[in-house]
């Protein structure tokens, strides 16, 4: 199945010059949807995860139904003041300025196998972010999954040395 032909381009947004990979043509045709989500599941069996964590808010798109098929947790990594329990955060650089994100600090245990799944890797500081607070918890990241890479922002030179699944570049 060729997924690039359930994504929409979507010229000048949010701003001025951004070229957008919209997955919501690929989240509204269940066979695509089921498809993409299989390929990570098959991905994460063979690294026997323990945990899915996805960062808000495409990463619970990707990530839930990931863990529900292996039967497992999800974690959300969420921005600053999302969470209601007691958290961990990090904080992380954006294109235009700095944000924090936060894992409830019971949501990982030290040792457990974690898959970090996202729609999008982009520049990666999210992602590197969310690798960072996993790791202060304890948890071993095992590998990292998206729908798409966007090659020329060079997200995977940040998070270079984790294993990684794209199922489409741009």
């Amino acid at each position: 199945m060729n997924l690039k032909d359930y994504i929409a381009r979507v010229d000048n947004f949010p701003e001025e010059g951004i070229i957008f990979r919209d997955i919501s043509p690929l989240m509204a045709d269940g066979e695509a949807y089921q498809y993409a989500t299989r390929k990570i599941v098959e991905y994460a069996r063979d690294k026997e995860v323990d945990m899915i964590v996805g960062p808000e808010a495409r990463g619970f798109i990707v990530g839930c139904p990931v863990a529900y098929q292996l039967g497992i947790g999800f974690s959300p990594c969420r921005k600053k003041g999302k969470l209601p329990r007691e958290t961990v955060e990090v904080n992380y650089g954006l294109e235009y300025g700095k944000d924090v994100l936060q894992l409830h600090k019971d949501s990982i245990k030290p040792g457990q196998k974690v898959l970090v799944c996202d729609d999008l890797l982009a520049t990666g500081g999210t992602i590197k972010a969310t690798i960072e607070l996993i790791e202060k918890l304890g948890g071993i990241v095992v590998g990292t999954a998206f729908f798409i890479e966007l090659t020329e922002l060079k997200g995977r030179e940040k998070i270079k040395d984790y294993d990684m699944l794209t199922l489409m570049e741009f």
